[in-house]
């Protein structure tokens, strides 16, 4: 997907391209990755096409809300979900396995440290609701590394602005 594309889609859509993105990722579903997108929405900002607090509430909706269905899918499917997910990705086996032991030695401070690790980050909220973890406190740890990780990101697109837009070309 060329940059045109997604700055066509930015035009078109506006906000909901950013949100629905974004959940994807966060939902570990393909779609166009969101280290590239937030970047983008940062710059997109930078140049006064929408607000950086709204992209920042945007993206922090997105992930928290794509967190909330796989910790959901891990609660009410439990083991059998985690199975028929390990057999179509079994690749991401060793990263779950990782999540569960993280979640257990560290708990709601390594749900927010697993947010803010590329690839744990979308795949700690299963194993977080296999294990029934509190899910005010699942939420607020969650909250808090999501909004971490894309600060980082669109506030990169922010700053850096042109000079992304000419590397990602």
């Amino acid at each position: 997907m060329s940059i045109s594309t997604i700055t066509l889609y930015f035009t078109r859509y506006g906000a909901i391209a950013i949100f629905v993105i974004v959940l994807l990722e966060y939902m570990n579903l393909p779609g166009f990755p969101a280290g590239i997108i937030m970047p983008l929405s940062g710059v997109w900002a930078a140049k006064g096409n929408i607000n950086f607090f709204a992209v920042m509430m945007i993206t922090l909706s997105a992930g928290v809300l794509g967190s909330w269905i796989l910790y959901f899918l891990g609660w009410m499917g439990g083991n059998l979900f985690l199975e028929k997910y390990l057999k179509k990705f079994p690749k991401c086996k060793d990263a779950i396995d990782r999540n569960f032991e993280l979640i257990r030695n560290r708990g709601y401070f390594g749900i927010f440290v697993s947010k803010l690790i590329p690839m744990i980050r979308t795949l700690i909220s299963i194993p977080a609701g296999v294990l029934k973890m509190n899910f005010v406190k699942y939420t607020i740890s969650s909250a808090l590394g999501v909004f971490v990780w894309n600060l980082v990101f669109v506030g990169a697109g922010y700053y850096l602005g042109d000079a992304i837009l000419t590397y990602l070309k």
